[in-house]
């Protein structure tokens, strides 16, 4: 694991229970170096979406305690925000959760002769996913090797 990683670790660690404490989800956590100020993204959701207000309690109160623990070693700044229209999906839940939604999904191995494939959600068996591609093919992808997943914008 990278110290960067570790970092990461440690602030979705502390940044879950803040979540949680707002009925919030905690989507994701990124920490993108970016010249001499880093930028810390955190990404929350409910449903309904998230508004302004729930961003900021996160930040208040996430910013609050990351200045208690003062773990992270360069100036950076804190973002909170939605994750948007194609938030970007990591566990199996998150795929449960929208089945039926097309999404594009990038993989660390060639999965069916390539590594990118985009269709819609079908079902998510133990620790693999199946995805019905627009020719109808339905491709079976084990979660460990999915790279990037993301929904799609759907008008």
């Amino acid at each position: 694991m990278t110290p960067q990683q570790e970092i990461v670790d440690k602030i979705s660690h502390i940044a879950l229970p803040i979540a949680q404490e707002f009925l919030l989800e905690l989507v994701d956590v990124e920490l993108v170096p970016s010249g001499r100020r880093w930028l810390l993204r955190i990404y929350i959701d409910k449903e309904g979406g998230v508004t302004i207000a729930d961003c900021e309690k996160v930040s208040r109160e996430l910013g609050r305690l990351l200045d208690v623990e003062d773990f992270i070693d360069h100036p950076y700044a804190l973002e909170v925000s939605s994750p948007g229209l194609t938030r970007p999906l990591k566990k199996a839940r998150d795929f449960e959760r929208y089945k039926g939604r097309t999404v594009r999904i990038v993989t660390r191995a060639s999965i069916d002769g390539g590594h990118e494939i985009r269709g819609e959600i079908v079902n998510v068996a133990g620790d693999d996913l199946e995805v019905k591609a627009g020719d109808g093919v339905v491709h079976t992808i084990p979660l460990h090797e999915i790279k990037k997943a993301n929904l799609e914008f759907e008008p």
